[in-house]
């Protein structure tokens, strides 16, 4: 009789888990961004929420955590219950971090449900105008004969500008120093006013800047060029050899969040990213579409991980 009841009580609770799963979501979803507004995790946070509004009825809250190279929003999800009402959208500062800091409040790999992709894009080494080279030839020369003397913008220590640019120093054996700042945009507007005189930024928050003349772009980071910008050399050809670096943007999710609830995710995301509409808006920002399943996108980023321990450990990075 006793055991009867245990039973019909566990199924009585299984079965109000997964109508509570079918009938998600039936509140707002809060995404975090780690960072501050303006650049492509910004970006990336806004379209999420957008396509959630639109499939679910239900509004997609951006909640914008900057701090700690991402840190700090990036554990405000993993200790977050794993009902799929928080969510992270970061980009690969998410495996950066697992590399470069010893003891992180949470394990990538461990504490996070991967979601799936939302696209990719390439970085770009841009000047502040006033500074007097034309291209990555002579930034090198000058920061040689002049080393210290120039310094470099980054989204804080341990951010993929910061490591981007410390992988870039490593293989021209150069010496910048690096200005931190809290996000993307406040880092561009203090280049374009000449406190700073470079940057390796991620493209989607620096395409506006770059078209319109207010920072001069000089290589692009991927081992290709960028459809986005096709007339940029990539570092590679511009004589850094070996050199390549991308950024990733994509959605996350508490471990332990129910595999149905995560699938839904992953499912109403691809949908809109099989959008031309949606793949263009995205474009535009200089993000590239791509799609993936949820253990595809787990198992890249177990390999973003292994990746970025690699780096951090030749170039000697460390968090400010």
């Amino acid at each position: 009789m006793r055991s009867a009841v245990l039973a019909a009580l566990t199924l009585a609770f299984i079965t109000g888990l997964c109508h509570a799963d079918d009938n998600f979501p039936s509140r707002p979803i809060r995404l975090v961004a780690p960072f501050a507004p303006g650049g492509g995790v910004d970006i990336s946070a806004r379209f999420i929420s957008q396509r959630l509004t639109e499939a679910f009825g239900q509004t997609g809250v951006v909640d914008n955590r900057p701090g700690a190279g991402s840190v700090i929003g990036t554990d405000l999800v993993a200790k977050a219950p794993p009902d799929g009402y928080t969510l992270l959208v970061t980009h690969n500062a998410i495996a950066i971090n697992q590399a470069l800091y010893p003891k992180l409040p949470y394990d990538t790999v461990r504490d996070f449900a991967q979601i799936g992709f939302v696209g990719v894009t390439t970085f770009a080494l841009v000047i502040t105008p006033g500074l007097a080279v034309k291209n990555v030839r002579e930034l090198i020369a000058l920061a040689k004969s002049k080393p210290g003397s120039l310094n470099y913008a980054s989204t804080g220590g341990g951010g993929g500008s910061h490591l981007a640019t410390e992988y870039f120093k490593l293989a021209t054996g150069t010496d910048f120093v690096n200005i931190p700042y809290k996000g993307t945009g406040p880092a561009l507007l203090d280049l374009i006013s000449g406190q700073t005189h470079i940057m390796i930024s991620a493209l989607p928050g620096t395409v506006p800047f770059i078209t319109s003349k207010r920072l001069i772009a000089l290589a692009t980071t991927s081992v290709k060029r960028s459809v986005f910008t096709p007339d940029l050399p990539t570092l590679q050809e511009a004589g850094v050899d070996g050199y390549e670096f991308d950024a990733w943007y994509g959605v996350h999710a508490p471990a332990k969040t129910p595999r149905s609830v995560i699938n839904k995710l992953n499912s109403t995301i691809l949908k809109a990213l099989a959008r031309a509409d949606v793949r263009q808006n995205l474009a535009t920002q200089g993000i590239e579409s791509r799609e993936g399943t949820p253990d595809d996108f787990a198992r890249f980023v177990r390999g973003e991980v292994e990746k970025m321990i690699r780096i951090v450990k030749a170039s000697g990075a460390r968090p400010d």
